[in-house]
């Protein structure tokens, strides 16, 4: 890899195509409602997708089809001060990016590029449920639901090339959304952002 890499030709410019696959490490967030005021905590979890773009030589326009997911691993009621264990839930965002970047090339096979985008994110929370650290029962916390809200991100990352058309694509992204609303069939709603720290790893193929 370490000869491939020295003699790699810088990439070509034009149509591009890429996949990535890595790891989504959501912050820990607010649920509130009416009578309710949350804090979540999740576990790291997958962040996959793929890309579709052009490549004008300083300047990258893309689209980005892409899904972050987190489970949640504890529930705190800051009203009541109970904890919820065991939990069993998690939340998904399958997010639609449009996204710019800038390309800081030199002399070597490896180009560092920063930029951003915005798009949306249709949102699912599964039904969740915890066990009370207060009275040992099993609780149902919230249930199933969708919302589609305005998402964003920042980032920046490495395309090492491999050949003039193929690139190792290395990157950080921070991505963001507005409240989703999550009424649970009734009068009230559950509403939350979902952030998250996302690293991944990608091939890129230039046309």
């Amino acid at each position: 890899m370490a000869v491939l890499i020295c003699s790699a030709t810088p990439p070509i410019q034009g149509a591009y195509v890429s996949g990535f696959i890595g790891a989504a490490v959501p912050a820990d967030t607010d649920v509130s409602g009416f009578d309710l005021d949350d804090r979540v905590e999740f576990d790291p979890g997958v962040n996959i997708g793929g890309t579709g773009g052009f490549d004008f030589g300083l300047w990258r326009l893309e689209g980005e089809l892409s899904y972050k997911h987190g489970e949640i691993t504890s529930v705190t009621d800051r009203i009541s001060g109970i904890r919820y264990r065991d939990i069993d839930g998690s939340v998904g965002a399958m997010a639609m990016m449009g996204n710019l970047f800038l390309d800081l090339h030199n002399q070597s096979p490896i180009t560092p590029y920063l930029g951003g985008g915005a798009g949306f994110a249709a949102m699912h929370l599964s039904e969740t449920s915890g066990t009370s650290t207060f009275s040992g029962n099993r609780i149902e916390l919230y249930q199933s639901d969708d919302d589609t809200v305005f998402a964003y991100q920042v980032g920046a990352g490495l395309e090492i090339a491999l050949s003039s058309m193929l690139s190792l694509d290395l990157s950080y992204r921070y991505f963001g959304t507005s409240r989703a609303s999550f009424n649970d069939d009734t009068s009230f709603d559950n509403e939350l952002r979902f952030e998250s720290h996302n690293a991944a790893a990608g091939i890129r193929v230039t046309f």
